[in-house]
């Protein structure tokens, strides 16, 4: 387990450029231009960070204005949500409890039109529902550490959903509140371009689970949910070399590729101490300052939503 994240080749790395609109005579230029608007912003902090801004490019599809966007919600959400962006040590009690119950690395492998892919899991349905925040904190985590990691950029993210465990019981722990907190984080905050999402180990709860979801996704990725009856049919999206030996596949046991994830980010320890104080100054922002209420608009906007 070495290489966590396995790079695309330089054949692959040609193509996934043309998806997301990589001129490599000009990024740098980009690069520049963003650091130069993100030092004129007084509410926004000081990040110097070229690894991660240029993935923010790429996940803009090096639109100077979305990317802009994405990275004043990037800072903003640190602010204003703290369950997702405080205490951000995975060797904490509450987070080892986590790890040892849920499962959900990126897959070394990329597919073949160089897409990353996520599996996320429960281990045991017997087991009470972890604290739901800080399985979510894990799973943005995970997304800063790529950030910085994905060197060349990807084609896009492959979720693989496992309901094997999902019960009644742990579905009632997420609450329209904190799930729409967390999809406006991941789709407007993080330069994510989520492709496909694959529900595998389905159960009748599985249903229900997608139709709660579904108001808060945009639309185009509403179209893109699979559910699977068989690993066949998720082969055709996935190839069976990059899967673990869970799914049929070839990339070894899921606890190995979780292990080392958990150690990542534990290596990661000093980097996630230091970016406690790394967000927006709210007081300082032009204009108006933001509030939750103006990112989720959580005063009311639940009581018409009917969960079938």
């Amino acid at each position: 387990m070495a290489m966590l994240l396995i790079q695309p080749t330089e054949e692959m790395s040609k193509q996934i450029r043309v998806e997301l609109n990589e001129d490599p005579t000009t990024r740098q230029r980009d690069l520049k231009l963003i650091k130069e608007w993100l030092a004129k912003q007084p509410h926004l902090p000081v990040f110097d960070d070229d690894l991660r801004l240029m993935t923010f490019l790429r996940g803009c599809k090096f639109s100077l204005e979305k990317c802009k966007r994405k990275l004043d919600m990037y800072f903003t959400m640190r602010s204003i949500v703290p369950e997702f962006f405080s205490q951000r040590d995975i060797t904490r009690a509450e987070m080892r409890e986590i790890t040892s119950v849920v499962q959900i690395p990126p897959l070394p492998g990329l597919t073949k039109n160089g897409r990353r892919v996520i599996l996320m899991r429960g281990i045991d349905k017997d087991i009470p529902t972890p604290n739901v925040a800080e399985a979510m904190k894990m799973v943005l985590m995970i997304g800063d550490v790529r950030l910085a990691e994905e060197l060349y950029g990807v084609a896009g993210d492959v979720y693989i959903l496992d309901a094997s465990v999902a019960t009644p019981t742990h579905f009632a722990k997420f609450t329209p509140t904190i799930v729409k907190k967390f999809l406006i984080c991941v789709q407007e905050a993080y330069p994510v371009k989520l492709k496909e999402v694959h529900v595998v180990n389905v159960s009748p709860l599985v249903d229900t689970i997608i139709n709660f979801v579904k108001p808060f996704l945009k639309e185009k990725i509403r179209n893109r949910i699979f559910v699977h009856s068989t690993f066949e049919t998720l082969y055709e999206h996935v190839p069976k070399e990059i899967l673990p030996s869970e799914y049929g596949g070839d990339a070894g046991p899921i606890q190995a590729i979780h292990d080392a994830w958990i150690k990542k980010l534990e290596d990661y320890g000093p980097w996630f101490a230091a970016q406690e104080a790394i967000k927006t100054n709210e007081a300082l922002r032009p204009g108006k300052p933001k509030t939750q209420d103006d990112l989720f608009g959580l005063d009311g906007s639940f009581r018409q939503l009917v969960i079938d």
